[in-house]
């Protein structure tokens, strides 16, 4: 099972995230989140990390300058609302969110149920399952997952990967090494 720890703030909480196993390190940028931080600090944190981690730009903005500015930080990946508009040469896979009642377009590399935003809020089950049955890309689950439920998630909805912010940090933005351990532990433990 593959793991992005997201709404990461600091290059400590990048290196400790990458240390305990993650796969994916997430930060928001261009975004009115509490967790959002600036396009140099983003930078930073990028440059911290491994080359084969996934650098995952995260963001609710529908500004086209705000995407280049996000494009510039060369991600593996941005992370962007349905309604934003990629540039054909934007040189980097799109993951497309799906909240709510809305099924997100097919043309994208991944799809991440996310109705929490990083608040924690729970994901719906039905509409998980419905997302990860109909989808031809890799459905990535987040909303409200923590080392005690990720588990049960990964066995009833069978994502490709799961996505944590709130349920792995001490305080608002800041990581707890112990909490991303646990959840890396049970991603990766086999099904019972």
């Amino acid at each position: 099972m593959r793991v992005k720890i997201c709404g990461i703030t600091t290059v400590r909480d990048a290196l400790i995230a990458e240390e305990e196993g993650a796969d994916s390190i997430g930060v928001v940028v261009c975004s009115d989140s509490k967790r959002s931080v600036p396009i140099s600090r983003a930078r930073e944190i990028f440059a911290a990390l491994r080359p084969n981690t996934e650098k995952i730009c995260v963001t609710n903005t529908q500004s086209q300058s705000d995407l280049q500015l996000i494009l510039s930080l060369k991600p593996t990946a941005i992370q962007i609302p349905e309604s934003l508009s990629v540039p054909s040469d934007h040189g980097t896979k799109i993951y497309r969110v799906a909240s709510g009642g809305t099924i997100p377009p097919e043309k994208c590399d991944a799809v991440v149920i996310d109705q929490s935003c990083g608040r924690g809020v729970a994901y719906d089950r039905s509409f998980a399952e419905k997302i990860t049955a109909r989808s031809n890309v890799p459905v990535i689950l987040a909303g409200g997952l923590t080392p005690g439920n990720v588990g049960a998630a990964i066995r009833d909805i069978r994502p490709y990967a799961v996505d944590v912010s709130s349920g792995v940090e001490k305080s608002k933005g800041i990581k707890d090494r112990k909490k991303i351990r646990e959840f890396i532990d049970n991603c990766r433990r086999p099904a019972l």
